[in-house]
């Protein structure tokens, strides 16, 4: 994450490589050329306007975490419940805050606000410049899944720490970068993370890149949250 944020945005691994390590992700393609996400074993890209295509194998990718989902935790959601109040929830659901955690809700949501990195030319701008003024769309009354990770603290660099969730409705027709929602019913399961898999690129970018600058936190919650 450290890397994107420092404009390394071209990798060296395929979307067929990632396919191996798991059925359920999320991330990027090279050149910010759209969200990426998994579910069930498909991998799709949700570019700018709101499309969503299934992406190729060959397609590579500067940045993604992927798992096997399995479903170690499960709650019914049967009344209205924001970002926030979810948060709140997984809370109860997880017995440590030192793991990482893939977090699927499937439902019909009020409102899921997503934005979708435009694809970059080179040379790159840094991704808070990149992030900054992108347009934001509002799904409403829309049935589909959010889906994602919760990653400790002590990983922030690795990947986003807290919660980065993307989301794509039930016809595969729109999608993109989660910012917020509400969820008007549905079900939450969370999949427990104990090993950990870090294949770095290998790129003459990323050799260079600073990976550790003094506002790291700061950068992320703009890129990420920022709306």
């Amino acid at each position: 994450m450290s890397a994107l944020l420092d404009g390394v945005y071209d990798g060296d691994h395929t979307i067929g490589q990632l396919l191996r390590h798991g059925d359920f992700g999320l991330g990027t393609f090279d050149s910010l050329d759209g969200e990426l996400l998994v579910l069930d074993g498909v991998a799709y890209r949700m570019r700018a306007d709101g499309g969503v295509t299934a992406a190729a194998y060959d397609d590579r990718t500067p940045f993604a975490v992927i798992t096997a989902f399995v479903s170690h935790a499960r709650r019914e959601i049967s009344t209205s419940a924001t970002r926030a109040e979810i948060v709140e929830l997984l809370a109860d659901l997880v017995p440590s805050q030192n793991y990482l955690y893939a977090i699927r809700i499937r439902g019909r949501f009020a409102v899921v606000r997503t934005r979708t990195v435009i694809r970059q030319s080179r040379p790159y701008r840094p991704l808070v410049e990149v992030t900054s003024g992108e347009p934001v769309l509002e799904h409403r009354e829309v049935v589909g899944t959010v889906a994602g990770f919760r990653t400790p603290l002590y990983e922030r660099g690795i990947g986003v720490p807290g919660g980065h969730v993307h989301f794509v409705d039930e016809s595969l027709r729109t999608g993109g970068h989660v910012l917020d929602f509400v969820l008007d019913h549905g079900t939450l399961e969370v999949c427990i993370g104990t090993d950990l898999h870090l294949a770095l690129p290998m790129t003459a970018e990323f050799a260079s890149a600073h990976l550790d600058p003094e506002d790291l936190d700061t950068q992320i919650e703009h890129t990420e949250r920022h709306h």
